[in-house]
This record gives C-alpha cells, structure tokens and sequence, in this order.
C-alpha cells in the first residue's frame, strides 16, 4: 500500500533543501557525510531526501540529537502519528489465512507511521513551552536545528513535517520531562564532600590545564613518532582471525614507549588517519605506514596530530576498553556507533566545569562501593549531564560507565582535559574537529634544527628535533632519554653503525657541525669518530658463503686463532683471506660481537651500504576532498533549478 502522505513529506523536504544556497547545502552534505556515505551518491535533490529520511540514516542521525531536539522530534513525530490515524482508518484486518505480503502490508500501513503536518503550536505546548521563556526559546532552537539538519521540513502552511519511520526509531525511549538547559556535572554537596577528598593545606595547587594540555600533546606526538618509525622498519602481522596479536602490542609498546592500552588507542588513530593501512603479503595481512607518513614527517608537530585527533572523534570504537571476557587487540574495524556521540556528549559536559570545580580521572574499572552505600559518584553526575547532550547515545546502553570512564582517560592522554574540565585543545575539538592546527601550532613549539654537543659524547636537543636531525642523531648515536629535552649518546658502535650505512669520518663530521649550535664539535667527539673511522672497513667480508680479506697479514692471523670466532670455522686460504662457513650477515655479528669493525663488500669489491628496510603501502581509500561537498550541492541545486524551468515552460 502507498502512503500518499510519505511521498507528500519528501515533496516539502525537497522543495527545503532547494531554497538553500550552495553553501548550506555543502554544510548539510558534510554534517551527515558518515551516514550518506553508506549510500550511492544521490543525483538530484529528490534522491538526497530519500537518503536523509531512510531508517539507516535516521538510525545514524538520532544518536547525534541532544535532548530539546530529540524531545521535539519526538513530540512531532508522536503527535502526527496520531492525526493520522484519527484522520484516516486503518484498512480491515486481514483475512484468516491471509498470506505474508497481506499480513505485512496491514502491519506497516500509514496509519504506523508519521505523516501528517503538525502545527508547531501544537507541539510546544506538548512540551509546555507555549509561553515566551527558556523553554520556548529552547524548544524554537531546536525545531530550527532540525530544519537545518534536513530532520524536519516546514510545509509551505508553517506546518512541521518529520519523517514517517521516526516514531518506530523513538517509540521505546522515556525521555522525560523536557529540560531546556544542560544539568551541571558535578554532584550535590552531600556526594561531593564524601567523593572529594579533602587536599592538605600544604598542598601544591594543580597546572593549568593549557600547561597539562602541551604537555601531553608533546608525549604524544613523539610516541607516535616512534610508534610509525617501529611500523616503517618492521611492520605488525595481523593473527588469521584479524587484529593483532598481544606479542605484536607488546612489541610495539616497548619501542613507542607507551602503555599496552594506549599502544591500542594510537594504532587505530593512525589507521583512521590513513597514516598506515593493512596490505595482504603472501605472509599474510599485516600493518604497515602508508605513503601519506612521509609527508606527515615533513610538517610541524601540531599539523602532525591534527589529523590524529580529529580521527579519535569520530572512531567508531573506544580501543582502551575491552569488555569482560574478551582479548585486548587492535586494528580491528569498529561497530560501536555510540562511541562518537558519547565522547561529545562528555566533552560537551566538561566544558562547562571551573578548574576549581573538576573531579579527578574515575578509577579504571568504575568502583561500585558509593553506588552501593546510595551515594551519587562524580562519574554518574557527569553521565547525567552528558545525557542531556546526546540522551540516545549514553542513557540505558550496556556498561555506560565502563566505556565513559575509558573514553576520560583517553580524552586526558590525548591532552583534551585536564583536572576534570576541558584543554583549550580540547574545547577546539569540540567546536570543529577538522580545524585543530592552529590551536596545536600554538600548543607545540617549532621543531629544532640544532643540537647542542657536550665534552661526555652527548647531544642534547632542548625540545623536539626535527626530522632530519633526528635521523642525523638516531644514525650516528643513541637515544638515551626522553621528555623536554632529549640526550643521545655517542659510542664506538653508534659511529660504526653511521659508517656502515655508507658515511666517512669527513661527511659525519661536517653534518654534526652544520646541526651544532655553537658551529663546532668538542674534541673528544671528533676523536671518537677518527678513531673508530681508523679501524672501520680494516677488513672485508666477501659473500662467497663467505670469505674475510684484509690488508692486514696479522690481524687475519689474529682472526683464525680467535677463541670467540671459533663457531665460524674460519680457515685461511692466503695471507690476507680467511674463509668462514656461515653466511656474510651471521659473520659480520660475530665480527662485531668480538669486537671488530669490519664491512660488508660486494662481489664486485666496492663496500656495501647498510641500511635498515623501509616499508610503505597505499592507504586503504583515497582522502576525502573538502571541495565535494559543495561542488556535489552545486551540482544539485543547478539539476533542481533546470527541472523546475522545464516543467514551467511545459505548463506554458
């Protein structure tokens, strides 16, 4: 059976979505861009109403609703659905032994459905908002954000017209008494003073959150830094039954030098931010950076998190919790729509709290000892005023607290609160996700270009070095300390592993004096590097399975006699040439376990280059581009303006 009716409200959101300009139309195609993705690109303006007012994307759209909208649209919706069964019967029940369709079709019939126009009196005094005030303003707002959002359309009588499967999507939810302001999120006094303790009168007073913010955005900025550059020279495999492995977290925890949790958290940002992506290798699926890193390591620290954070907004997954029962793992494609709604509706809470008034981070699990004595936690006060923000997403969902508490810690790691209220950073996110770089290229300092090289073979770059310097250093010395200011360290194998990669004594010192900041190297540094260049290179193993040469009779005597060489089972076959029976890697590490430094050489004589493998693959699907939301509204609008004159100039 057709209902005339639901054709009739597509009609009147059409004609809306014509009357926009291009620009607005750009903004709707972009606020809904997630769920309209699921869907074939409409064509003309008549196929974008059918796409916004489909169950999936209703499905998608009511999560993302705070309370006087959701409360509107449900008053709207529950209104209509009564007018049309008052206005029209419901057709005769069907026949015993009617067949399926018949049964179906009586079941699904127009009268279930909310098709009607409604009065827009009619639903503020539903709400009890028909006198001027903060209700009816609140209520006023929110019928105009619907109309925005393409949740509603305005008939041409002033009427409002919902969308005829709303009521099935809300008809389960109690969603109260209509509030018009946000409940604060903390407490009442009794609660508090029993949850928060009381500080010491000596005690220090806390940062402040801009000051907490830097520097988590700083750690994090360098563990993803190390947690890619892991991935680049050695890429993660994926277990068959996908995602990965706890040895694989393990691993790549150790070297980003993070938590487990957060080793989680950070793997599927940066999979998000198209910053690496699974490829299948005749080994299996594994993890690796995609071309957009190298790039991604040319910007400025705040450019490189920005796309990080906004990826964490909108991930559909909270990585750091897993629920009772399961295996913590990562990389493994999210299905918790929530997820993005109740980090908003929390950050959306926070943003109100004083920095005097903040409550600390919830313990991880949620404690249930207050609950149990009657007490109202400052997590449940927060819950509270976070369902005002986005009711669907948080109130009566299964381990609401669990996964709140979870989504906090992780909001507190990436620097987005901070003493139980929002960061600056924080509060940006929260208005735009997709325009954090100014505020984090504020947040960050630039990088650093030079080093300051000490008498004890250190270098200490005082913030976070750039690219290329922290290549120069990583390959020519070793990193001894982390934080806000970072030492290497120069040892005989550091400059060795330089030299193998292809460096002379001239070229490293010319490089280490150019990123000095005083333009010259302390002497027992360039001492080190001629020494060890000195004995660098005094002897050559051949890939012949394999043979060692050297210049030097005694010292390829020196090698035969070797106690700790003896598993070589060198033998010499001149004066200047040993033969090993192991391969020329297996030789080499035993050369350089003993204490030697010789170098790989080619078949054809020439010294070989030692340098560690990269690995790059192509991102999973190519990056949004920011102008097709408005070319594709363009395109739209001027389809919708040529129907129009044609159909006037056939009724002419």
């Amino acid at each position: 059976m057709t209902n005339l009716r639901a054709v009739e409200g597509l009609d009147t959101l059409t004609r809306s979505l014509a009357q926009r300009t291009p620009e607005q139309l750009a903004a709707l195609l972009a606020r809904h861009a997630e769920p309209l993705a699921r869907r074939p690109a409409p064509t003309q303006l008549r196929g974008l109403a059918s796409a916004l007012w489909s169950y999936e994307t209703l499905h998608h759209l009511v999560l993302h609703l705070d309370h006087p909208r959701l409360q509107v649209l449900a008053a709207t919706a529950r209104i209509s659905q009564d007018r049309a069964g008052r206005d029209a019967p419901a057709p005769a029940a069907p026949a015993p032994g009617a067949d399926y369709q018949s049964l179906m079709a009586h079941r699904l019939s127009f009268p279930h459905l909310a098709t009607e126009p409604v009065p827009p009196e009619d639903v503020y005094a539903a709400l009890g908002a028909t006198s001027q005030g903060p209700v009816r303003t609140a209520a006023e707002t929110a019928l105009r954000s619907l109309y925005e959002d393409g949740l509603a359309a305005p008939g041409e009588d002033g009427s409002i017209v919902v969308p005829p499967r709303t009521p099935q999507l809300l008809a389960a939810h109690d969603l109260g008494p209509f509030v018009a302001r946000a409940p604060q999120p903390t407490p009442d006094a009794t609660a508090a003073s029993i949850a928060r303790p009381r500080l010491p009168a000596t005690a220090v007073a806390p940062t402040s959150p801009y000051d907490e913010s830097r520097a988590a955005a700083a750690t994090l900025a360098a563990t993803v830094e190390r947690l890619l550059a892991t991935l680049a020279t050695q890429p993660a495999a994926l277990r068959k039954s996908g995602g990965l492995a706890i040895r694989e977290i393990k691993r790549l925890a150790k070297a980003a030098g993070a938590t487990e949790p957060h080793t989680r958290l950070l793997l599927d940002l940066t999979l998000a931010a198209d910053l690496i992506a699974l490829t299948r290798t005749p080994a299996g699926i594994t993890a690796l950076p995609t071309g957009a890193y190298d790039g991604w390591l040319a910007r400025p620290p705040g450019e490189r998190l920005a796309p990080v954070l906004a990826a964490w907004s909108s991930l559909w997954a909270v990585p750091t919790h897993t629920p009772f029962g399961e295996t913590p793992t990562a990389l493994v494609r999210g299905h918790d729509r929530h997820a993005p709604a109740v980090r908003y509706a929390l950050l959306a809470a926070l943003a109100t709290v004083p920095l005097s008034a903040g409550e600390p981070l919830p313990p991880l699990p949620p404690t249930a000892s207050d609950e149990e004595q009657g007490v109202a936690t400052p997590l449940q006060a927060l819950l509270e005023a976070a369902g005002w923000h986005r009711p669907l997403a948080l109130r009566g969902q299964p381990m609401a607290e669990e996964r709140a508490a979870h989504t906090l810690h992780e909001a507190a790691y990436l620097g987005l609160t901070a003493h139980g209220t929002l960061t600056p950073l924080g509060h940006a996110l929260l208005a735009d996700p997709r325009s954090l770089s100014e505020p984090l290229r504020d947040l960050l300092p630039p990088l650093l270009e030079e080093a300051h090289f000490q008498a004890d073979l250190t270098a200490v770059v005082p913030g976070r070095p750039a690219a290329a310097l922290a290549e120069l250093l990583a390959s020519s010395a070793v990193r001894e300390s982390e934080g806000h200011a970072v030492t290497w360290r120069f040892t005989p194998a550091s400059v060795r592993r330089a030299l193998d990669a292809g460096r002379t004594a001239a070229t490293l010192l010319d490089d280490l004096t150019a990123a000095s900041a005083t333009g010259s190297l302390p002497q027992p540094l360039g001492y080190l590097i001629q020494d060890t260049a000195r004995t660098h290179g005094r002897m050559r193993v051949l890939p012949a399975g394999c043979c060692i040469r050297s210049d030097d009779a005694a010292l390829v005597a020196e090698l035969a006699a070797h106690r700790a060489l003896r598993d070589l089972g060198l033998r010499a076959i001149a004066p200047t040439v040993l033969v090993s029976g192991r391969p020329p890697a297996a030789t080499l590490e035993a050369l350089r376990a003993a204490g030697y430094a010789p170098t790989l050489e080619s078949d054809t004589g020439t010294t070989t280059v030692e340098r560690l493998p990269t690995h790059r693959t192509k991102a999973a699907a190519p990056t949004r581009d920011p102008g097709a939301p408005l070319a594709l509204a363009k395109r739209l609008l001027e389809l919708a303006l040529e129907h129009q004159e044609a159909m006037q100039s056939s009724g002419a």
